[in-house]
């Protein structure tokens, strides 16, 4: 089987979201696959996803605050057509990637026992965030 959808995740502040409930709730069609592999790609410049710890708060306050010391807004920026969050969230969106591709097992997402699907939202209001889910299995 194979299906794609488009989908928005809600919208949410700068940060580090766990959105993973969020996209299962998305794709119904997931609990039909015994085996195969979701791919999602964010359909945006200023955000990425990746995947990582789901469990303690501190990860994501420690990854905003990471981003936000290591790609500094006060930096000799020359785009910032859209306000002083534009480029530095571009070079994060770049750096956390755009996709991903997971594992799918008797019709649930086949991730770690402490992993979970992160929105890392990279402006100060970027507005609900789409999403291309492709779905291939059995």
């Amino acid at each position: 089987m194979w299906t794609q959808r488009e989908f928005a995740l809600e919208a949410k502040p700068r940060g580090f979201h766990l959105v993973t409930r969020e996209i299962v709730d998305n794709l119904p069609e997931l609990q039909e696959l015994r085996v195969g592999v979701l791919h999602l790609h964010i359909l945006h410049t200023s955000a990425g996803l990746t995947l990582n710890e789901n469990a303690s708060p501190d990860v994501r306050r420690d990854f905003a605050a990471w981003a936000d010391a290591y790609v500094p807004e006060d930096f000799a920026w020359t785009h910032t057509d859209e306000g002083a969050d534009d480029m530095p969230a571009h070079v994060k969106a770049s750096l956390m990637g755009p996709s991903l591709s997971l594992p799918i097992a008797r019709g649930r997402l086949a991730l770690g026992t402490w992993q979970g699907i992160y929105l890392c939202e990279a402006r100060d209001r970027g507005g609900a965030r789409r999403l291309i889910a492709t779905l291939n299995g059995e």
